[in-house]
């Protein structure tokens, strides 16, 4: 029984390396990646421009729409740390407004979307959407910075 449970374990664990092993690595670290397939597509990264008025701070970024785009709703992101935590990516949904996107936040702004972060091995992350994506563009930043990874779901 013991070394069936040992087998089992060593098993689970073979299968674990060879889907991390699977992964590509980012070229750049501290950049959210798309995972298509076999390849990865880094996302549009860019400086958020802060509007403060009141409790609310409005973040906009040139452009209406994001270079980096993806098909799926449910998209995976391949994330390598060096100085960004992964814990501290949200991701938001953007409105397009006057040729640029933003977005508001503060006492009535918005609210992140949940999204689940795996460690895989050393510093590689995989980050996952809870629930699918309308299409649209979105941003993912880290807390308390107006650096902003940008994509599109379309």
């Amino acid at each position: 029984m013991i070394c069936r449970i040992l087998m089992l374990a060593a098993g689970t664990a073979l299968v674990l390396c060879a889907q991390n092993s699977d992964i590509p690595k980012p070229p750049k670290p501290d950049v959210p990646y798309l995972r298509q397939a076999d390849n990865l597509l880094p996302t549009e990264v860019v400086q958020a421009q802060e509007d403060k008025k009141k409790d609310e701070s409005t973040y906009i970024i040139a452009g209406a729409a994001s270079s980096a785009k993806t098909p799926l709703a449910m998209p995976i992101f391949i994330f390598q740390s060096d100085k960004i935590q992964p814990e501290s990516l949200q991701l938001y949904k953007l409105d397009i407004k006057n040729g640029h996107r933003e977005i508001t936040m503060g006492r009535h702004g918005a609210e992140p979307i949940r999204m689940e972060v795996t460690h895989l091995s050393g510093n590689l992350y995989r980050l996952e959407v809870y629930n699918g994506l309308d299409p649209g563009e979105y941003s993912l930043s880290p807390n308390n910075s107006n650096v902003a990874f940008c994509f599109a779901v379309f």
